[in-house]
């Protein structure tokens, strides 16, 4: 991902934290030009830095955007959630540097925040990277459309790495988090589903800017990626920056804490339906046995009574295999407001739902798994006339709210996970608290 935005002579830094497995990396972009590029760190307090591996870079060249290079390097070597400085040094000389934290372990609590379509540089946005800042986050998950609306190079110039690398954390302008706090998220229709590189050559900016997990399923085009489209000269430099992220990135899955995290494309050339891709979420929750909680994120909500998007519930097909693997929350954006399911268990076969409506607002440990929907990170809100209209709510739905923009919280411990809903201005709107005993 890009961020931040230090004006260097010659180059531009935009420094920001991006997939969180295995190993932390450390992205930045610059020019076409200069280096070579390092990182060092050191822990908070020390004199002493430390060298981590010389960074890697590859060339972003597509038709009507200046060829510039985005940089990564690993982060390794640190004690689990201590705090750290870094530099990144231009031939040996220091020409950005920041604090962050380190990874927490399994055995340490740890807090995350979580919204999606959001990079539209609008105040709301502003609001909630602010809200966010506030709320100091481990981690961040986005649930998607990253930016608006096209997926493309100036739209995360112009309207994703100005609200959260602000230089200065404030409710006008956003906040400086990518600088240091770790960010993932799943992609959405807005940010890689056109595919016409003739009439986007600088879309899907996606596969350049993040640098999350290749440990998904490869696929087919049309069933788990679109195929991409126009001139041969286009679609090679789309590919040739891309490189192995396009298109494995779109799923993948990782480790924060205690909790396993499973990222699909719920984009609707995506079929879920296949029994190959369906068998890669099945042996990935699989994997996960001895996680303490189990997320998945993805933007097509398959659950939503909203009347935006109420044809798009496509993804209700895999909650079987979620019921079946143990998940406890699944995360989505695409509509946006924020809606609370009950905990629930669904037949695509019969297409009934069977709801626990004892689970209230727990603390207790619900028969169902609990979807979310949280995509009023800065757009435009969707349907708010619903709020108070219960009538037109579906009957999985016990949260809807749609008059304020707002985003996720959730604090994770081995035992017992606290989420609260928090709107633009601070205030708690929702809260639920599952226990595992």
């Amino acid at each position: 991902m890009r961020l931040g935005g230090r004006t260097i002579p010659g180059r531009t830094l935009y420094p920001t934290w991006t997939g969180p497995h295995l190993r932390t990396r450390h992205l930045w972009h610059t020019a076409d030009t200069g280096g070579p590029f390092e990182l060092r760190v050191r822990a908070a307090g020390k004199k002493k830095w430390r060298g981590t591996a010389q960074a890697e870079s590859r060339r972003i060249a597509v038709s009507g955007v200046e060829p510039h290079r985005v940089w990564s390097a690993p982060v390794t070597g640190l004690r689990a959630g201590s705090e750290f400085e870094y530099q990144v040094l231009s031939a040996g000389t220091p020409v950005f540097t920041a604090t962050s934290q380190a990874r927490k372990s399994a055995s340490q609590p740890h807090r995350f925040v979580v919204f999606g379509d959001c990079g539209q540089n609008s105040p709301e946005q502003k609001q909630i990277a602010y809200q966010t800042h506030l709320a100091k986050p481990d981690f961040i998950f986005l649930t998607g459309d990253l930016v608006y609306s096209r997926g493309r190079i100036p739209e995360y110039r112009e309207r994703y790495f100005p609200v959260y690398s602000a230089p200065e954390a404030s409710a006008a302008a956003g906040a400086p988090l990518l600088k240091s706090v770790l960010f993932a998220g799943a992609p959405g229709n807005h940010d890689i589903a056109e595919t016409d590189f003739d009439k986007y050559p600088d879309g899907q900016a996606y596969y350049y800017y993040w640098k999350q997990p290749l440990n998904g399923p490869l696929g087919e085009p049309g069933k788990l990626t679109s195929k991409t489209q126009g001139s041969e000269a286009n679609v090679k430099a789309f590919r040739d920056a891309a490189g192995s992220h396009y298109p494995r990135m779109a799923n993948f899955s990782f480790d924060y804490g205690n909790a396993h995290w499973t990222v699909i494309d719920g984009n609707r050339y995506a079929d879920w339906t296949d029994p190959a891709l369906a068998d890669w979420i099945i042996k990935d929750l699989r994997s996960a046995s001895k996680a303490a909680w189990r997320f998945v994120g993805f933007h097509q909500p398959g659950f939503n009574s909203s009347k935006a998007h109420f044809a798009e519930q496509h993804m209700r097909v895999l909650a079987p295999i979620f019921e079946a693997h143990g998940v406890d929350v699944v995360f989505t954006g695409h509509v946006h407001n924020y809606q609370r399911s009950y905990p629930m268990k669904y037949d695509p076969a019969t297409k009934k739902a069977t709801l626990d409506r004892k689970f209230e607002k727990g603390p207790g440990r619900p028969n169902g798994v609990i979807y979310l929907v949280t995509g009023a990170g800065g757009a435009r809100l969707y349907n708010p006339e619903q709020q108070d209209a219960m009538d037109t709510w579906q009957e999985f739905t016990q949260v809807f709210i749609s008059k304020i923009h707002s985003f996720t919280v959730v604090d994770a411990d081995n035992a017992k996970l606290t989420i609260r809903q928090i709107g633009a201005d601070g205030k708690e709107v929702d809260n639920f608290v599952i226990t595992k005993r």
